[in-house]
């Protein structure tokens, strides 16, 4: 009987990440090209088929090996239909996918967003593994997350379950417009970008911080300067935890994980970080919905979505 592997294809605007996985999310091969977006709809679509082609031929596998190929998007989709509604920074609009990828690649295909994927991929083959209900956050340029309960993703009616970084947890006197239009979203101060703009807002007041020396400003800077000492930073650093330890004491009431991974560039924070979003979820959850949850960094780095993309092709 032929072992079988799932292709993951995880779809940026300058790369396309590839991988092979095992029914038990470990991840065997990998394959990187580029998307080639300022080429257009076709150039794209033929690149998925090339380069999983590709991925299997550089592999120890055939593609008799293959039960299905996973993608993950940035971006809005009808899940059941496999359509492409938009995707951000691609040329991927009103796009069948999964009836283009099946035809081509004589393949069963399922698409999902890249949060949601990530989020699976820890769950499947990282952080997640071996435990039946995970939430994830990946604190990026924005917030995404992805629900898993009993190794199945909680996509919801219309796709916008695990939208966690619009949550609209900032209480309306500290809220400022999101960029989805919405006010006091998580995102807004608790990713990159909403860190970065607290430190500026920071910087512009005046505030006394080893930040204003600087000639350019990342959210790298102003977690380091946090860690080593700087007041102000300390003190957006710790708003951020603190709201997505609030938002993560709501979660747990509605989907009771046993454990919140937290993932993206901020994460890279570490212990730092995560013990002040601990700090904020205790004070906030109910006792029972605290009992036996953890809080843990994503292991799986950029390697996330390609395991989650394969992953969603499990039980076919």
């Amino acid at each position: 009987m032929l072992e079988k592997v799932y292709v993951g294809v995880d779809i940026g605007g300058t790369a396309m990440k590839l991988g092979i996985c095992n029914a038990n999310g470990e991840l065997l091969h990998v394959f990187e090209g580029p998307t080639e977006t300022d080429q257009g709809t076709d150039r794209i679509l033929g690149n998925i088929v090339k380069y999983a082609r590709q991925v299997v031929a550089e592999s120890p596998f055939e593609w008799e090996h293959v039960a299905g190929v996973g993608v993950g998007i940035p971006g809005f989709m009808d899940f059941e239909k496999g359509l492409i509604k938009s995707a951000s920074n691609l040329p991927l609009n009103n796009v069948p996918l999964k009836d283009f990828l099946q035809s081509e690649l004589g393949k069963p295909v399922r698409i999902n967003n890249d949060a949601n994927v990530a989020a699976l991929g820890e769950a499947w083959g990282g952080a997640g593994r071996g435990v039946s209900s995970v939430v994830c956050y990946t604190l990026g340029t924005g917030v995404g997350g992805g629900i898993v309960v009993g190794g199945r993703l909680i996509e919801g009616f219309t796709g916008m379950a695990g939208e966690l970084g619009h949550m609209a947890i900032i209480p309306d006197l500290e809220a400022i417009q999101c960029g989805c239009g919405k006010m006091g979203c998580l995102e807004t101060v608790s990713s990159a970008t909403g860190i970065l703009r607290m430190a500026r807002d920071a910087v512009g007041r005046g505030d006394r911080t080893s930040l204003a020396e600087l000639e350019t400003l990342t959210a790298k800077d102003v977690i380091d300067a946090a860690k080593n000492g700087d007041e102000v930073a300390q003190r957006i650093v710790n708003r951020a935890a603190y709201y997505i330890g609030k938002s993560m004491a709501v979660v747990a009431i509605v989907v009771n994980p046993a454990r919140f991974i937290v993932g993206g560039g901020v994460s890279k924070a570490g212990e730092f970080l995560l013990s002040q979003i601990r700090e904020a979820f205790y004070k906030f959850a109910q006792d029972r919905a605290t009992e036996g949850v953890d809080i843990v960094a994503a292991a799986l780095g950029n390697n996330a979505g390609i395991v989650g993309a394969a992953g969603l092709m499990r039980d076919l």
